[in-house]
């Protein structure tokens, strides 16, 4: 039974796409016309990304999860560039933009990744102590120091000691 439901539905979804597909080719020239490039694919929480649109000659907007609306400048005939920040809380993952022209009906997409964000490399900072072997090469410099320090006072002694 519940085989005969899931091929149902499978059968359902084939021919919505089938349908759909003449629709989405006749508006197809619109679409070509948009071409939309990212840069770097890869940006870490807080950094820049660098959107490249061709095809909006009189600008429209940029949008996605992972940084506020963006403008796209006009200019004609040409490539407009955009540069989104990305937001400092943004979770690691797979993100979508989309740019909506303010000449062009079609929406265009692009997709690009968030890694996850580095803290500050501020060391240590005292806390954490020191380890046993850390430890123990003080303790061996210390004594060599006291015995050091102990036969050159007494070998100073015996020679201050026997011109006397």
């Amino acid at each position: 039974m519940r085989a005969s439901r899931a091929f149902a539905v499978a059968a359902a979804a084939c021919v919505a796409v089938g349908l759909s597909a003449p629709v989405a080719a006749a508006g197809g020239d619109q679409q070509s016309q948009i071409h939309v490039s990212v840069s770097p694919q890869s940006v870490q929480p807080g950094g820049n990304l660098h959107i490249t649109v061709q095809g909006c000659n009189r600008g429209g907007t940029i949008t996605s999860n992972a940084f506020p609306q963006t403008n796209l400048p006009a200019n004609r005939g040409g490539t407009s560039t955009a540069t989104a920040r990305i937001h400092n809380d943004a979770s690691p993952g797979q993100y979508h933009l989309a740019v909506r022209c303010n000449d062009n009906p079609m929406v265009a997409t692009a997709q690009f990744t968030v890694l996850p964000g580095r803290g500050a490399e501020g060391g240590l900072g005292g806390s954490v102590g020191p380890t046993s072997a850390e430890m123990a090469v003080g303790a061996g410099l210390v004594v060599t120091a006291a015995v050091g320090g102990s036969l050159f006072l007494a070998r100073r002694r015996r020679t201050i000691s026997g011109k006397a």
